[in-house]
């Protein structure tokens, strides 16, 4: 079991998730804004949208996984605040956040599809980043395994030791995921250099490829949202993957020409 603290100083401690959502969100920002320029969106636009961005998804991400999980914070109201222990559902913070970007886009006339596009290939790196926070917090860890299978899949004996929790060795789903997120990483930067890409599908794609792993991987894991009998974060997956096939096709149909990202 890892120890979630990076730095004690007496006075304050530094956790790992902490940096590594700050890492994660320095990246991300950086790529988009560079990304932005090429399309005249200007940098103080941007950096004018992340101020209120990035606290808006966050409060959404603590807000969804807070009320899936209110019998317990109802008793324990301070521990709201304290999401240095982790505890943010990614699906809160992109539907609240995807709500102000088409606000903010709507204020300042900007294409909501190219601003998406821009910011997706942000999210998936900064989720690949963040998961490893997870690690560090011993949570969002998959159903019991052997230490036999941890070894023939992952080199690095920390990993397999971390994913050594109360005597009994898990998936690290954490890895799988952040695994998965730098492929699609990579699979949107190329995309978006394809000289027919239109204007939107990169979205399309993002939510298919983080989809169709997301339902995976999440079948393994035993901290899963869940409403009734059925785990959220897969029904939303579904709805990812419905919703990106639809936009990939019918951005498809456009006039080869027309709409073009690049």
């Amino acid at each position: 079991m890892m120890n979630r603290v990076l730095l004690d100083l007496g006075f304050i401690q530094i956790y790992w998730y902490s940096l590594l959502i700050f890492i994660a969100l320095l990246i991300g920002g950086t790529l988009a804004i560079n990304e932005a320029r090429r399309y005249r969106i200007s940098e103080d636009k941007m950096i004018n949208m992340f101020f209120f961005l990035i606290p808006i998804a966050l409060i959404g991400a603590r807000l969804y996984y807070v009320l899936f999980n209110w019998s317990y914070y109802r008793a324990n109201i301070a521990s709201i605040f304290a999401i240095w222990e982790g505890g943010l559902a990614i699906h809160g913070g992109m539907l609240a956040g995807l709500i102000f970007i088409i606000i903010y886009c709507l204020k300042y006339d900007i294409s909501i599809a190219r601003m998406t596009d821009i910011l997706v290939v942000s999210l998936i790196i900064g989720q690949a980043i963040g998961r490893w926070g997870n690690f560090f917090n011993s949570e969002a860890y998959g159903s019991a395994t052997t230490l036999e299978f941890l070894q023939k899949i992952i080199p690095f004996k920390f990993i397999i030791e971390g994913m050594h929790i109360g005597g009994v060795y898990y998936h690290p789903t954490f890895l799988y995921e952040s695994l998965w997120c730098l492929i699609g990483f990579i699979i949107l930067l190329v995309a978006r250099r394809w000289k027919y890409i239109k204007v939107g599908q990169i979205t399309g794609i993002y939510f298919i490829w983080y989809g169709i792993g997301r339902f995976f991987i999440e079948s393994l894991r035993l901290d899963s949202l869940m409403i009734g009998n059925f785990k959220m974060a897969q029904i939303i997956s579904i709805i990812m993957v419905l919703v990106g096939i639809l936009i990939v096709f019918i951005k498809r149909k456009d006039f080869q020409l027309e709409n073009q990202y690049n």
